[in-house]
């Protein structure tokens, strides 16, 4: 049986005008049946049409910020770098592919916000400055340490998934959902009352997560929300 073939979305460095990407992203897809396919930053509709025809599902990466014109503010002093090229194939992304096509995506970090706005959410353009907590939401290297915990909704695919109500997690974000769209569902989220992880119930596999299993792939938990993701393929 072929492996799925699922797209990467590049992360971009803005100073070397260059794609890049971290490894854990490849390696968590490869060891759990997928391949994985680092893809060009473009916003040609050509390209882009083909790209939603060849692949099989899509995971949204972390990154820049989003830009906050998508969710109707101003950006602030506290804002990030964005990156309207991102913002725009992944929108393309999420849109054709995702939602006409009911084809799987998996996001992470930068990937649950771009979820969270493209469906009519919004966000903490700063965590620090808009939500005030004594959880340390941005924390430094090694990123595969946990951070804190998070809790798990009874009864929702994560949960179920886990095994178990609380999870550890690392953390590196400073951005987060505020309003949550139409359509999500929460499946985690930190003492603080900050959402961690959502799902699209109605749709085959949308998933997204704040944390970074990419960093954690010795942890049962990370392997698995990979596995499930390339696993939904074709179902």
């Amino acid at each position: 049986m072929e492996r799925p073939i699922i797209g990467v979305i590049p992360l971009w460095d803005e100073k070397r005008d260059s794609i890049w990407m971290l490894p854990g992203y490849m390696q968590g897809l490869e060891e759990a049946g997928a391949v994985p396919v680092i893809l060009n930053l473009t916003v040609s509709e050509t390209v882009l049409k083909q790209i939603v025809r060849f692949f099989d599902g899509f995971l949204f990466t972390g990154g820049h910020d989003v830009n906050p014109k998508l969710y109707g503010q101003e950006k602030a002093d506290y804002c990030g770098e964005t990156c309207e090229m991102r913002d725009r194939m992944e929108a393309y992304f999420f849109r054709e592919a995702v939602l006409n096509q009911n084809k799987p995506a998996l996001g992470i970090c930068r990937g649950i916000q771009l979820i969270n706005v493209l469906l009519g959410g919004s966000l903490y353009q700063d965590i620090p400055t808009e939500l005030p907590s004594t959880i340390k939401h941005s924390c430094g290297p090694p990123y595969d340490l946990p951070a804190h915990n998070v809790r798990l909704i009874p009864e929702s695919p994560l949960y179920k998934l886990a095994g178990k109500e609380c999870l550890e997690v690392n953390s590196c974000h400073h951005q987060g959902i505020n309003r949550i769209a139409k359509g999500l569902e929460i499946m985690a989220s930190s003492d603080d009352g900050l959402v961690e992880a959502v799902y699209m119930p109605d749709r085959s596999f949308v998933w997204a997560v704040q944390w970074h299993p990419e960093y954690s792939l010795k942890d049962e938990v990370s392997k698995k929300i990979f596995s499930s993701f390339v696993g939904s393929v074709g179902k």
